[in-house]
């Protein structure tokens, strides 16, 4: 597939150097037009900065990246008007509804159609509440006023920072259909981070795998379910996803509710927040602060 099509996206040997870590150490990879990449690490492997070094959000220390054919050092903006994406948190205007914060993001880009909002409203799930205020909407809401924020003018790059936080599988499973749409029947470039590698199994036509800033492989998924080209990596990434499905099987109800407010008060976030750190290796061993604790306890977070 990759022989026949287009490069999208060109990443050479970005480097990124935080005090003495190294969050990105001579990253290359490249993203063909037609294909769904999934960017595969441990939450702290390097993801988000070289997802950064992309778009421009941060100066990496060396390093070339080119879109489209732009270089993003010398042609920033021609690189950047093909490009959509998500990094961390959707930006959207609380007191507007989900159409007026997609219709204001699309007149960013020129003449986009009417149709074409009401198309990415559909396509996310969002045509029942389009016209409520966000500020109603759970995280789940706003993370599809995101996606459809970052496709409405169909850029030929999609970029996603882990697109699945704060979705419920009927979400998940609609952004999966959605991605595989846009990306193999609009010849689109989609990358998409993740630390969840069944996420990227379902998803993905071809994987990077990046840990502790290094990328270790980049294979199609059928190389990467036949062989075990990244031994304790692979591994390292199964049982975290064990653990997600395990922690999220017991206390899974309790997150949903406090995220969508239904909780009475902290208590039944922080009693999740708290077993899942003890119980788990993917939470940093100094995510659980005493303040954060007595800040939870009081309702706080």
């Amino acid at each position: 597939m990759t022989g026949e099509k287009q490069i999208a996206l060109s990443v050479k040997n970005i480097t990124k150097t935080y005090g003495k870590k190294k969050a990105a150490d001579h990253v290359s990879f490249d993203i063909y037009s037609g294909e769904i990449f999934g960017f595969l690490g441990p939450n702290g492997a390097g993801k988000t900065t070289v997802i950064k070094s992309i778009l421009g959000f941060v100066f990496p220390d060396g390093g070339e990246v080119y879109i489209n054919g732009y270089s993003t050092k010398t042609h920033y903006e021609e690189a950047m008007a093909s490009v959509g994406g998500i990094v961390e948190t959707p930006e959207m205007y609380m007191s507007l509804s989900a159409r007026q914060n997609i219709k204001m993001y699309a007149e960013l880009h020129g003449d986009i159609p009417k149709e074409r909002i009401d198309q990415v409203i559909t396509e996310m799930g969002l045509s029942g509440r389009a016209d409520e205020p966000v500020k109603k909407y759970s995280l789940g809401m706003k993370q599809r006023i995101g996606l459809a924020q970052a496709m409405v003018h169909k850029p030929r790059l999609l970029i996603l920072d882990e697109p699945t936080n704060g979705l419920d599988p009927t979400g998940i499973h609609r952004l999966r259909d959605v991605l595989k749409k846009y990306a193999h029947e609009e010849d689109a470039a989609v990358m998409v981070s993740s630390h969840i590698l069944s996420e990227m199994q379902l998803l993905c036509d071809r994987v990077g795998i990046i840990n502790n800033g290094k990328l270790i492989s980049v294979c199609s998924m059928e190389e990467l379910n036949k062989q075990d080209v990244l031994g304790d990596i692979v591994r390292q990434l199964r049982h975290r996803a064990e653990q997600l499905d395990d922690i999220y099987s017991q206390f899974g109800a309790d997150l949903n509710a406090a995220v969508n407010g239904l909780a009475s008060d902290g208590r039944r976030i922080t009693g999740f927040l708290l077993k899942a750190a003890k119980r788990s290796e993917f939470l940093p061993k100094d995510y659980i602060t005493d303040d954060k604790v007595e800040q939870m306890k009081t309702g706080l977070i």
